[in-house]
Order: structure tokens, then sequence, then C-alpha cells
């Protein structure tokens, strides 16, 4: 592309560096034009799924596949793939290649507000200079609830509400307790959705456990306690969890329509938010 300048009515040709005019005059030019046209928008940040990671290579290719999904919603937006751990890529990796000027929201595939939304993903992207902004966790959301209550449907659950039924939602678990706060939440939405008990339980760092959740509503008198995989893809919480089951157990949320959507709406709800990044990222409440 080249661009012109003008000293009274002549003109010279700019390619890059220093133009002369055809009057020997030399201007400044900053090299290749990228002035947007009349009416343009700048390009959209690009969408980073921030992913935990898993020894299971099952996972990988789940999140791999819902990230699928979110492209075929919105074609036109840059959608990458970062892992905190165990995966490649990792996330420090996916925002180096991404470039320091240009901007990303981050969003956490992670289903409650815990330690690695908090700390560790707004600190790995402070280190960058394009400063990302980090979404809010998947949950707790209506279509969250969504999801769990579609795959407890496809695991057996009845159209019928059943008098002696209830559900322990299964998973993670954290020592925050901003994320057992979030679970909780999810939970008692869950609960008004099917019309049962919903009882929160965790794979680890807090309790009740599955088990201890299916003893409890057990002794309560439920006879058909469903376990609700509250995991965003396969891996060794999920299965441990599946086997505390007495009886039905949906699978992880993974590829669910409502999973998509959801990230793509905290990418939009982190645009919306009004200010610039913090320090060590904007955490988007």
């Amino acid at each position: 592309m080249t661009a012109t300048t003008r000293t009274g009515t002549r003109t010279g040709t700019r390619t890059g560096g220093t133009a002369r005019t055809a009057a020997g005059t030399k201007t400044r030019a900053t090299g290749p034009a990228r002035t947007a046209l009349p009416g343009a928008t700048a390009p959209a940040p690009a969408l980073v799924v921030v992913a935990h990671g898993s020894r299971d290579p099952r996972a990988l290719s789940t999140v791999r596949a819902l990230l699928g999904e979110v492209r075929a919603l919105r074609p036109a937006l840059p959608v990458h793939l970062g892992h905190i751990e165990l995966n490649e890529p990792l996330l420090p990796d996916t925002l180096g290649a991404l470039g320091d000027a240009e901007p990303a929201v981050l969003v956490p595939l992670l289903l409650s507000r815990g330690h690695h939304v908090t700390r560790d993903i707004p600190e790995m992207a402070g280190a960058f200079p394009a400063r990302p902004r980090v979404a809010a966790p998947l949950g707790p959301h209506p279509l969250l609830v969504d999801a769990l209550h579609a795959r407890l449907r496809e695991a057996g659950w009845p159209a019928r509400v059943p008098a002696d039924g209830a559900v322990v939602l299964a998973s993670a678990g954290s020592r925050d307790p901003q994320s057992r706060a979030g679970t909780a939440r999810t939970a008692t939405h869950l609960a008004a959705r099917l019309g049962v008990p919903v009882l929160p339980a965790y794979a680890s760092a807090a309790a009740p456990t599955v088990p201890e959740a299916v003893r409890d509503l057990t002794a309560r008198g439920y006879r058909r306690v469903a376990v609700a995989s509250c995991f965003t893809a396969p891996g060794r919480f999920a299965t441990e969890c599946a086997a505390a089951a007495p009886w039905i157990v949906s699978a992880p949320l993974g590829t669910h329509p409502a999973m998509a959507r959801l990230l793509l709406h905290r990418y939009d709800e982190a645009l919306r938010t009004v200010g610039t990044a913090a320090p060590r990222a904007a955490l988007v409440p």
C-alpha cells in the first residue's frame, strides 16, 4: 500500500521510512498506513479459554471440541486455548504467542470462583504488557444449571419428580470459601429446577465428600440419589465421584451447547465492564 504527501500542489510517494516529495521536501513516515476506514471498528479482543489441565487425554480432546463449538457460534472471533498446568499450550505460552499489543479476554473454564480464578490466572495475565482482562468463572449461572439438568436427563433422571429422589452435586472442591459458596449457589439453583434436594459435595479439599453426601441423603430417606457431575471434562475427579453414585450419574458437561454459550456470555460480560485493567489484570466480577 502507498500513501501520498502534498506540498503545495505537488505530490510524492511514501512506502515507509522517510519519504521525499517531488519538490525535495522530506516528510516523516511511520510505516504502512494503518488508519481504519470511516465507520470501521477495531478488531474484537481474542477469547482465550483457560482450562485447568488434566493427565486424562479425554479432557484435552473434550476442551478442544468445546472450543470448536464456540468458534461455530462466532466464526469471526479469534479463540485460543491456554492451560494452567499439565497440558499444552500453557497460558503464558498462549499469551506470548498473541503478542504484547493484542488485546484478549481470558475466560476461565472453571465452574466457581477460587484460587485459580482470583490469583493464578490474574498473575499469569499480569505478566504481559497487554494486561488482558480475566472474566468471571462459568458458575454460578443459569446456563450452567441448564447443562447440569440436561446431563441428568440424559443419564435417566425422570421427567416426573420422584418423591424419594435427591441429587449430589459433585465438584472438584477448593479450600477457598468463594469456591464453596459458588458451588452451593449452583446447587440451590439446580434444586429449584429439579424440585428435589441437591447437596453440594467435593472430590477434594472440602467437605462433604461425595460418598458422605450420598450417605447423608440415604439416611434421610432418599432412596434414589443421583450424582450430577459438575466437571467440564472427564478426569480423575469425575471418575472417582461417578464410582460413588448409588443410582444414576450424569456425564461431565463437556460440549453441551449451553457451555459454549456460557463461555461467550462471560467474554461479552467482560467487554461490557467499564474501566481499564488493573496492574495484575482486571478480574471481572
